[in-house]
């Protein structure tokens, strides 16, 4: 049995090996940055098993905006065919799940699962900041 199974709410929309190795993978990476930035407490088991629980309560939809994420999208970026197709390529991908921080990510980690777009737009705000910062693009853009 595997240590981290697949959440019954990503059955039928993504392999356990896919699965798997995304995990592994944001955990490396969140755990990699967060160490560069000072946090002394990060290990890949604490980040893998934060991360874990996320999916499991919720993971199959974006935590902001409630949209469906793209789980069958996971492992299927290719760096190359981005170099070639660019900003069309890259939007492709704009539902893909990924890992987003509630907190500094300088104490025990906390994360929300998140579409690729949603994570580049609210970046390194607090869900308040960046609730804020769509309000104002929807002010600034009436219909």
């Amino acid at each position: 049995m595997r240590k981290y199974p697949l959440p019954e709410v990503l059955k039928g929309k993504c392999s356990p090996e896919d699965y798997t190795h995304w995990l592994y993978n944001k955990a490396a990476a969140h755990v990699r940055r967060d160490t560069q930035r000072g946090n002394r407490i990060a290990t890949a088991i604490i980040y893998r098993d934060a991360i874990h629980r996320a999916v499991c309560h919720g993971g199959d939809n974006d935590a902001y905006t409630g949209r469906p994420l793209r789980w069958d999208l996971i492992r299927k970026y290719d760096n190359e065919k981005s170099k070639v197709g660019k900003r069309e390529y890259k939007k492709q991908f704009a539902d893909l799940p990924t890992v987003d921080h509630v907190g500094d990510g300088m104490s025990n980690p906390d994360f929300k699962i998140c579409s690729w777009r949603i994570n580049d737009c609210k970046n390194d705000l607090t869900i308040e900041e960046f609730v804020e910062v769509c309000r104002d693009v929807l002010k600034h853009n009436p219909e």
